[in-house]
């Protein structure tokens, strides 16, 4: 739960996040990435990766 300066990216004078959020929690939660899908600890939504 600590460290999410590692989710962020600093472009110039923007910030960028590397990892997408979760659309049911809001800003602040992202979701884990896994090989073949995206899933938020949370509320356990998750995102299939397409192949």
């Amino acid at each position: 739960m600590g460290q999410k300066w590692k989710y962020y990216e600093i472009k110039g004078d923007k910030l960028e996040r590397k990892r997408q959020t979760c659309p049911r929690c809001g800003d602040g939660v992202f979701l884990a990435e896994h090989r073949n899908r995206s899933s938020c600890g949370t509320c356990g939504y998750m995102v299939w990766k397409k192949k």
